[in-house]
């Protein structure tokens, strides 16, 4: 029995303002009903600004990315979409016409982009409604039903958010991308699974779907068509309701809001600004740099960060940058759980810090305790204008730390001797065979030297005092 799935993928687009008013879109950082207005919060008479050209924009932007061609120098209309929910204020949703159509990515065909406004959030155990995020900008991506499997999804899913992150064209927050799951057995009904919050929510979902229907036809059940809830805890899909059809949200175009024609020159201009796909931007740079597949695939996760290697790429051994900068300087972000744009480091520290580290200067430790006080510096200046003496310029605080590589051959024996000295058990456990000692007694001097040192050079030398 074949499966057929698609999906419908609801993203927050990364604006400033609402997508008809001039609210703040911060709504997982405010109090609750605080970044609200009488058009967002759907109060009688109130009528909604013209929809958010940086909204468009980045639409227009992830419509290229995804290949689609665009409805250019016509008429479209943002409609209402009636439904009565307690997230909704207004009872209807205002959602345009598809502004692109005919895509593909990743082998998975696109019918339609559009935008349209977010509800707001309804916790339905407690009763509760914030209207933070409403109206905040979504765009609305629409699949072919090509996918046959959960595999399918979730890869197709996982490309989608790396081209969307790397754009920078989606809200940097939890919960940005929600999806409908459209699943059916062929010749049975098709069934949707609602709002699912994550990729591995997706997954499961199917999974679970997929079975349940193919256990109903092997049991001569027919399928319904409907709409389901997955719960996450549970692993299942539950029936929430009848399936809608168009007839049942009664479309029309919205009175308060003229229509939207796009114009060749914002599609220009799009075209511009999505000319190469990280995809392409990994495949060059392994080309044109000689670097290894995996780490140009890791250095195109963000836009700013490519720009940064290829820019010292320049100066620096391509190859031994690239390590670099996707083993430690990736390493302290991702610890972190921080984007590179928003890390506060730019392309003058990564240079002075991996000119110190390939000069020599510097140690591997050094390196690391330099950059870690990079960014605390940075988050501590942001949080608090008291903080603004400190310093972010690499040469500074290794000087401040005491980090410069220390190269002075009798002062590191002085203190490996000492070392030797102190721990006499490691010593003749290394004597009658353990190696690992030697790695104890590395770790006392590198600890005494603040990182100073290299640990080569320490073992170097206790290999020759142990002798």
């Amino acid at each position: 029995m074949r499966t057929i799935i698609g999906l419908e993928i609801h993203i927050q687009l990364n604006t400033h303002a609402k997508l008809f008013c001039a609210c703040p879109t911060n709504y997982g950082h405010a109090e609750p009903n605080s970044n609200i207005c009488p058009i967002c919060s759907g109060q009688p008479g109130a009528k909604p600004m013209s929809a958010n050209k940086e909204a468009i924009l980045l639409t227009l932007k992830i419509a290229k990315m995804l290949n689609a061609n665009p409805i250019l120098e016509k008429d479209i209309f943002v409609q209402r979409k009636h439904y009565f929910y307690p997230d909704l204020p207004s009872g209807y949703q205002r959602t345009s016409k598809p502004i692109a159509k005919d895509g593909k990515l990743n082998g998975i065909g696109i019918w339609e982009v559009h935008f349209e406004e977010d509800p707001g959030r309804y916790e339905l155990k407690k009763g509760f409604v914030d209207y933070n995020r409403s109206g905040v900008a979504l765009m609305e991506i629409v699949t072919a039903p090509d996918l046959k499997n959960p595999e399918d999804a979730k890869e197709f899913l996982s490309k989608l958010e790396s081209y969307l992150r790397y754009f920078n064209v989606i809200k940097d927050e939890v919960g940005t991308m929600r999806i409908d799951a459209n699943i059916s057995i062929e010749g049975s009904a098709r069934v949707e699974i609602k709002n699912i919050n994550s990729f591995s929510n997706v997954y499961d979902a199917l999974s679970f779907e997929i079975k349940r229907q193919t256990t109903q036809i092997e049991q001569d059940v027919k399928i319904v068509q409907e709409t389901r809830h997955f719960d996450e805890n549970s692993g299942i899909t539950m029936r929430l309701r009848k399936k809608e059809t168009a007839d049942d949200y009664r479309y029309f175009p919205d009175p308060d809001i003229p229509p939207l024609v796009i114009s060749p020159t914002d599609w220009k201009n799009t075209e511009t600004e999505i000319a190469e796909l990280p995809d392409a931007r990994a495949e060059r740079m392994i080309k044109e740099y000689k670097i290894i597949p995996d780490d140009a695939r890791v250095l195109v996760i963000e836009r700013e960060f490519a720009d940064v290697y290829e820019q010292l790429a320049k100066k620096f051994q391509p190859q031994k940058l690239a390590n670099w900068m996707r083993g430690p300087l990736r390493k302290q972000l991702n610890y972190r759980n921080l984007l590179f744009r928003t890390s506060g480091l730019n392309e003058k520290h990564i240079c002075e810090l991996y000119e110190m580290f390939s000069e020599g200067k510097i140690t591997d430790k050094a390196t690391d305790q330099i950059l870690i006080k990079i960014l605390d510096n940075v988050l501590k200046i942001r949080e608090n204008s008291k903080y603004t003496g400190l310093t972010t310029i690499p040469r500074e605080i290794a000087i401040k730390l005491d980090l410069l590589k220390t190269n002075d051959d009798i002062t590191i024996r002085k203190i490996c001797e000492e070392i030797i000295k102190e721990n006499p058990k490691a010593i003749k456990d290394y004597k009658i065979g353990n190696m690992k000692s030697i790695f104890f007694l590395i770790g006392k001097i590198m600890q005494k030297t603040k990182g100073t040192v290299d640990a080569r050079e320490i073992e170097k030398i206790l290999k020759e005092l142990i002798k």
